[in-house]
């Protein structure tokens, strides 16, 4: 899968400080949810290790709010401490958030005696340090921006200090519980995986506990330990701890399978220039279906993530590829308590029966996979380097907006062949492109502020600039199936040529350009401020 104009509460008031009854409209915008996920079919020694999985899950939630913010624990305390009606609605939405700020809000302050934004850097740098300071002392310390270590202040020079050594206390708690945890499951796969990444929350070398994460073939499929970059919104260097705890649903496993199978030929005809297309994209990824019993850390505060892609680390990729994940119960989740709501809304009448959970589903997949198309390992005036150097804080919007717009192009080429739809190919491409559309207010509404949000009013203002997307006399928009498959192919080529070239200028402008609520959809979306903006798992 993992935020604003603030859709329920505007920002303005949010400043002020939310009082009890707007803290509880805020807090409404995540529906409550069941997520959960049949354990009977375990035997007797996955359920024992399942009991210790879901206890470092809950250690990955104490390490992400260390890495968030440094004044989490104290702020935390202090929250449980009151225990009026307001204290405990704060307290509520303080641990949805896993912080101070309202993700959907910009950011910004709910509670007082806080800085009344999210710091960009959250606590993996110096809280006063400049960016220039950094990438100055950067040039002279190579790797200090890499993922597994955190910058702290040295006289008036930096450090960077190792993850193992910086939260040592908490990551040897997790080796032990993942030791444990491999003595009593008896699925092979998962004692290796388990075992390795024990060792690497210690070495701070993921590789091979990557490599084994993706060989892994058991009833009980864990991601844990530092992935995403998003929580660093100053570099986007910085991996945030994670864990998701799932069942593999293999029926469903099955079902989806036939994607990984074209990954190449999508590749071959991405519309972009040859060049830069991938001749040998890596190893079969596998592609998991899950039901999920338990999210932490960053997996699981404000908007909750539908689908991953990992690992990051592009030595994995070009060995084997990139699992995706879809997390199932999750998705059916959104769809119920958002998207169809959203829909009624934001489509004509005529369009409401074309909104699709197998489209929903299928786009999501398609974008998983699409994360592991196009440029990785890229050549910028002689340097070997990647797009995410290179775009750095700008990256993670352009990757989002990538993956979703070469998702469609993917699902469209495929449609063109003749394959991936049941039915006839106009009904396949009418539903994929409307539920496409409802889900676009879906993603707005995480904010501006956040990856997906932003990669998201990327796509629609482009779209709509194309003539793709029309808004209707009644305010409600609809899809020009006429224009809607060119202007997704050039927004592909566009994507994936800055991605290619590494071009930060051309993704600037494309973002300052496009990153805004336009008139129209600020319309809708004003209508839309009743309909909860995500789900809360219970």
């Amino acid at each position: 899968m993992k935020h604003l104009l603030g859709l329920l509460i505007p920002i303005a008031v949010i400043a002020q400080i939310p009082n009890l009854e707007q803290l509880k409209r805020m807090t409404a915008r995540f529906a409550p949810a069941k997520i959960g996920a049949d354990t009977a079919r375990l035997d007797e020694g996955d359920r024992k290790a399942l009991a210790k999985l879901l206890e470092a899950a809950h250690v990955v939630d104490e390490l992400y709010l260390e890495q968030a913010w440094s004044g989490n624990f104290g702020l935390r305390a202090e929250l449980r401490k009151d225990t009026s009606e307001l204290g405990k609605a704060r307290l509520r939405y303080f641990v949805l958030n896993k912080g101070p700020w309202s993700g959907i809000d910009g950011h910004a302050a709910f509670l007082p005696g806080v800085p009344a934004h999210k710091p960009a850097g959250a606590n993996f740098y110096p809280q006063e340090m400049s960016k220039d300071a950094f990438e100055k002392w950067a040039k002279a310390h190579p790797g200090a921006d890499g993922f597994f270590s955190v910058i702290r202040q040295k006289g008036n020079s930096f450090e960077a200090v190792p993850y193992s050594k910086a939260y040592a206390e908490r990551l040897q708690k997790l080796a032990t519980l993942l030791r444990e945890a491999a003595q009593l499951t008896t699925n092979d796969s998962l004692k290796t995986f388990l075992r390795l990444r024990a060792d690497a929350f210690l070495s701070d070398d993921y590789y091979a506990s990557d490599v084994a994460w993706m060989d892994l073939d058991a009833p009980i499929e864990l991601t844990i330990g530092p992935y995403e970059t998003y929580t660093d919104e100053l570099f986007g260097y910085k991996a945030a701890f994670e864990c998701y705890v799932t069942l593999r649903d293999d029926v469903e496993t099955a079902k989806i399978k036939f994607f990984s199978s074209h990954l190449q030929e999508v590749e071959d005809h991405l519309p972009v220039d040859p060049k830069y297309r991938n001749p040998k994209i890596g190893a079969l990824a596998p592609l998991r279906v899950v039901n999920e019993i338990m999210a932490s850390g960053d997996a699981a505060h404000g908007v909750r993530t539908a689908a991953f892609n990992l690992p990051n680390d592009e030595r994995v990729i070009q060995q084997k590829g990139s699992k995706r994940v879809m997390l199932k119960n999750v998705q059916e989740a959104k769809f119920e308590k958002t998207l169809t709501p959203i829909s009624k809304l934001a489509l004509p009448a005529e369009m409401h029966g074309d909104l699709s959970f197998d489209s929903f589903f299928t786009h999501i997949v398609a974008h998983e996979l699409t994360h592991g198309l196009g440029p990785h390992n890229i050549t910028v005036n002689g340097r070997a380097t990647t797009p995410r150097q290179e775009l750095k804080e700008l990256y993670s919007a352009i990757e989002e907006a990538k993956a979703d717009a070469t998702g469609l192009f993917m699902l469209q080429h495929l449609y063109d062949r003749g394959l991936a739809f049941q039915g006839s190919k106009a009904d396949a491409e009418r539903k994929l492109y409307t539920t496409y559309l409802a889900s676009s207010f879906r993603s707005v509404r995480f904010g501006l502020n956040e990856a997906h949000g932003k990669g998201m009013a990327l796509q629609f203002n482009y779209l709509m600039d194309k003539g793709a997307i029309v808004v209707k006399k009644d305010g409600s928009f609809a899809v020009d199936f006429q224009k809607i498959k060119g202007a997704v192919t050039d927004l592909t080529h566009d994507l994936l040529t800055i991605e290619a070239q590494g071009d930060y200028t051309r993704a600037k402008q494309m973002l300052n350009h496009l990153v805004e609520i336009r008139p129209a959809m600020a319309a809708m979306l004003k209508r839309m401020e009743q309909i909860p903006t995500d789900v809360a798992p219970l």
